[in-house]
């Protein structure tokens, strides 16, 4: 099946997973219109897409996920929805109220909009924090969407990640208003890596003015399996195109999908080493402090926030739960997404960390200029 001829919107177009989504559209699907909707419509984001937009129809819905009106708008006449929009934030610089609001609400209004405005398909970018791990730090390992895990959420990201969630997947079977029924499905990707990765990106600078040493935050033996950028965006289009199947979206609808690629199993730490080592950068052997010191200083952290709050702006660098994401082997099979609706990663790890090294390499001299004249 094919998108062609539908008309599509993508919320979050200018993201990192958003924009790759919306240019991976107009190369291989023939698009009557894409919609790009964001709060920040960035000009060269438009300029990128001359290239590749052909006979597609390129829309700008620019505003808050919040304005039914601009979600009206976006959504009359479309036939998909790819919800690729939230705020991030795994170190509680962000309040919980502006979280719900933009992660919870935003997607309630949008989901609404689409059942009013007779969208067929949903697609709700998702995340792995949705499924912990838990504070314990209990592993898992290879691990699917039938595998138990008892977790009790504690970053506000993550609690609004899976409340939204929850509320995606719950609409599945909702009735339109021309007879027909709403579907919709999550997507649940590990850890997004490639270029334009601001996390990534951090640590490059962080590496830069630790005299390119890069410091260990997580245990060898915690490790991940991070998917690269392009493989997450494939995964969405590969969802789309099989919700238009009648028998797939019978599958799929109401179900979430883990969304992984053949990146080696690796610790966060080992992984940022691993595309930032051909650029020079060395990393510590051990962490700094043993992990239950670490622990200890970040609950001490996180006291003083609640203290200092009501004065000062003050964001801990770290976070027991953070801590505990980043020392816990967590790890999840692509299988099911395989099965149900033909994912298969296109890029292999090789390929993945040439292009995020050599995208490193690129801000290089620019991030070692601007970190060296402060």
């Amino acid at each position: 099946m094919t998108l062609s001829g539908d008309v599509c919107v993508v919320t979050g177009a200018c993201g990192f997973l958003g924009g790759k989504l919306v240019r991976l559209l107009l190369e291989e699907e023939k698009l009557s219109e894409i919609r790009l909707l964001d709060r920040n419509i960035q000009s060269e984001l438009m300029q990128s897409l001359d290239d590749c937009k052909g006979e597609t129809k390129v829309s700008v819905f620019e505003g808050d996920i919040r304005n039914r009106d601009l979600l009206r708008r976006a959504c009359k006449g479309a036939a998909l929805v790819f919800h690729t929009a939230s705020l991030i934030d795994v170190i509680g610089a962000v309040e919980y109220t502006e979280l719900y609001e933009v992660n919870v609400k935003g997607t309630q209004l949008l989901l609404e909009t689409c059942i009013q405005e007779n969208v067929a398909s949903f697609i709700y970018t998702s995340s792995i924090e949705v499924a912990g791990p838990n504070s314990h730090g209990d592993p898992i390992i290879n691990g699917d969407e039938d595998t138990p895990y008892a977790s009790c959420l504690k970053f506000s990201y993550s609690k609004t990640k899976k409340e939204a969630e929850q509320i995606c997947l719950q609409a599945s079977g909702e009735l339109l208003r021309n007879g027909g029924h709403l579907a919709t499905c999550a997507l649940r990707p590990m850890f997004i890596y490639g270029p334009g990765c601001r996390f990534t990106l951090g640590h490059l600078r962080d590496g830069i003015r630790n005299g390119n040493v890069l410091q260990r935050t997580s245990r060898r033996e915690a490790k991940v399996n991070p998917v690269y950028v392009e493989n997450a965006a494939l995964a969405h289009l590969q969802a789309g195109r099989a919700l238009k199947d009648s028998q797939k979206r019978a599958v799929m609808g109401g179900n979430f999908y883990y969304i992984s690629d053949d990146t080696p199993p690796v610790s966060y730490s080992d992984f940022n080493y691993a595309v930032l080592s051909p650029l020079g950068f060395v990393i510590q052997e051990r962490p700094i402090l043993p992990f239950p010191l670490l622990y200890l200083l970040s609950f001490l952290m996180e006291l003083l926030h609640v203290v200092v709050r009501p004065f000062l702006k003050f964001t801990p660098p770290l976070n027991r739960q953070l801590l505990t994401m980043l020392n816990t082997p967590f790890s999840f099979s692509y299988q099911k997404a395989h099965r149900d609706f033909g994912y298969s990663p296109r890029y292999d790890w090789e390929e993945a960390r040439k292009c995020t090294s050599d995208w490193l390499a690129s801000v290089l001299p620019t991030e070692r200029q601007q970190i060296n004249l402060k």
